[in-house]
């Protein structure tokens, strides 16, 4: 009797939760020449084009989970002046919120997103926020440490939205976590659990990284990890160094 309680209270919290994530999400009332979808973050209404011919370049609920996560945590993650760089920012939503509770923002993704992502961010952080997002292309595992030479490039944390759903490149993925992620840095990152890849990604993840458990939402299949180094230092310095 005491577990059914238990998982009933768990399953009204998840909904609960869900609800007011989801609820920052809404509509133009008036279809208008261009098609976008509404978000209510930081005190602030947020317009985003969508692409739909782009897998990458349309918005999927991870990226709700954890905006509301950083608005709702500035106790704990504070943004304010703080280097963040997004993996996989595809629409754009982390990195604008992001940018609009104080944070120095790096926003990436692949080469054929960059125009609509680049759209957005413009277009929701013009005269907004105290400094301007930098759009730029990542592939990853490819010229990550030309792109970000670890000399000129410490991130507080590595933000990261539905990154890994039928993705063919997860082990470069890996390795671009890893290089960028320092001894101080923090991952913050949202999933969505589909596939079995998703699991086993995880567990791999767990063998670098330590993690966290920050949200479990079983009604969206979503969850909230945080995650930093075991070993203190990058792959790539330690093989410096040897």
């Amino acid at each position: 009797m005491e577990d059914s309680n238990i998982k009933e209270e768990g399953a009204a919290v998840d909904a609960e939760l869900a609800k007011a994530i989801m609820s920052r999400q809404f509509h133009p009332s008036l279809i208008g020449p261009e098609a976008w979808e509404g978000y209510m973050f930081s005190d602030m209404e947020i317009r985003i084009k969508e692409s739909t011919d782009l897998y990458g370049a349309v918005l999927w609920p991870s990226a709700m989970v954890l905006c509301y996560f950083l608005e709702n945590n500035l106790d704990k993650y504070n943004l304010t002046d703080k280097n963040v760089i997004e993996l996989g920012a595809g629409t754009g939503l982390v990195s604008i919120v992001s940018s609009l509770l104080g944070a120095k923002v790096t926003s990436t993704d692949l080469p054929d997103v960059l125009g609509n992502l680049r759209y957005n961010v413009v277009r929701n952080t013009k005269d907004r926020c105290k400094y301007i997002p930098l759009v730029t292309e990542l592939i990853w595992g490819q010229e990550v440490e030309q792109r970000f030479p670890l000399a000129t490039h410490r991130f507080d944390y590595i933000l990261a939205a539905d990154v890994v759903y039928a993705h063919p490149y997860l082990e470069e993925l890996m390795d671009t976590f890893d290089y960028l992620c320092q001894e101080n840095t923090q991952i913050l990152w949202a999933m969505r659990f589909r596939l079995d890849p998703e699991n086993s990604f995880v567990d791999r993840f767990r063998q670098r990284f330590h993690v966290e458990q920050l949200y479990d939402l079983p009604s969206l299949s979503i969850k909230l990890y945080r995650a930093w180094r075991k070993d203190g230092r990058t792959k790539n310095q330690g093989q410096a160094a040897a």
